[in-house]
């Protein structure tokens, strides 16, 4: 940002005026949420500590000077609104592997913005954002400001109240704990794309719930299988028969019986199906729950569910 554009936005700050303020500080609104969801991991929760963001901004406008751009003081101030919130959320610390308030981020909400939305996209999936939700939460923050978005130790410190040696501290126990949730796998995440094999193995998902087909979705699950199924407690490794067996006897599928109708989509740039239920006597299909899938060499790998009801901001029809 040059400095004429940083003297516009000391100007429009301090104008008073609530509607120029709102103009120049909207249009970073996306990239700030998804930076809220990497710190919560919770779409919703998000949404709320973006606001929070701009309603703190508004009323802090008198102490921007000008001495950084005005989007890294949106930054800056989003970051310690989430660390705040978090102070709050002590008692839903995850366990294990467990995140009960993680929550998918539909594609659509992503930056429009080429270059932000590449870096949303490559720190979006799934297992980045439940990863990084076992750092305590200020180890997270300096591994989400130094890592993902690249800001200089020096910055963080500032922005966090810290020493650069604390920063430079914190971001190497926050990687070695990263890497450890992620082994052999990369920090840095997918392109926008989704491969054919993805597109298939979410076509055949689809079609095997529709035609109630427990033995070909079976065949679609790696013999490892991850599954969780969110807000329930647990992610379980399992057996493609185990799995099938188990949602059958836990009432997620009822054998011949089921009416499913399903449409392909994507969160967290990973592939998806949306799932469509017709209960007996319904004249439609009403949503039901939206299945998150990493797939590897044709199999499903880890399966995902979260509960789709009740959820328009994921853009899905309500009902078929």
């Amino acid at each position: 940002m040059t400095d004429a554009d940083a003297a516009t936005f000391i100007e429009v700050a301090r104008s008073g005026d609530p509607a120029r303020f709102a103009l120049v500080t909207e249009r970073h609104r996306r990239e700030l949420q998804v930076h809220c969801y990497r710190m919560l991991a919770n779409y919703e929760d998000a949404q709320d500590m973006t606001q929070e963001t701009f309603l703190r901004a508004w009323h802090k406008r008198e102490s921007f000077k000008g001495h950084a751009a005005p989007r890294t003081w949106l930054y800056r101030i989003a970051t310690n609104v989430c660390l705040d919130f978090l102070e709050k959320r002590e008692d839903r610390t995850p366990q294990d592997s467990e995140v009960l308030y993680l929550q998918p981020y539909p594609d659509r909400m992503l930056p429009e913005d080429p270059q932000e939305s590449v870096v949303a996209r490559e720190t979006i999936e799934l297992a980045f954002i439940v990863a990084v939700q076992h750092l305590p939460p200020r180890q997270r923050a300096v591994f989400i400001l130094r890592d993902v978005l690249g800001w200089p130790a020096s910055k963080v410190a500032a922005a966090l109240g810290l020493t650069v040696a604390s920063v430079t501290s914190a971001l190497q126990r926050a990687r070695v704990t990263m890497r450890g949730r992620l082994p052999g796998r990369r920090l840095e995440w997918r392109g926008a794309e989704l491969s054919k094999d993805e597109r298939g193995v979410v076509k055949a998902y689809i079609e095997a719930h529709e035609r109630n087909d427990l033995d070909g979705l079976a065949a679609l699950l790696r013999e490892d299988l991850r599954f969780a199924m969110l807000p329930e407690a647990g992610t379980t490794t399992t057996t493609a028969k185990d799995a099938v067996d188990g949602w059958v006897s836990g009432g997620l599928f009822r054998r011949g019986h089921d009416d499913w109708r399903g449409i392909a989509t994507t969160v967290n740039r990973m592939p998806a199906a949306a799932l469509y239920l017709r209960t007996p006597g319904e004249p439609e299909y009403r949503l039901f729950a939206i299945a998150v899938l990493r797939v590897e060499d044709g199999k499903i790998a880890e399966l995902t569910g979260f509960d789709a009801t009740g959820k328009p901001w994921l853009g899905l029809p309500a009902a078929l």
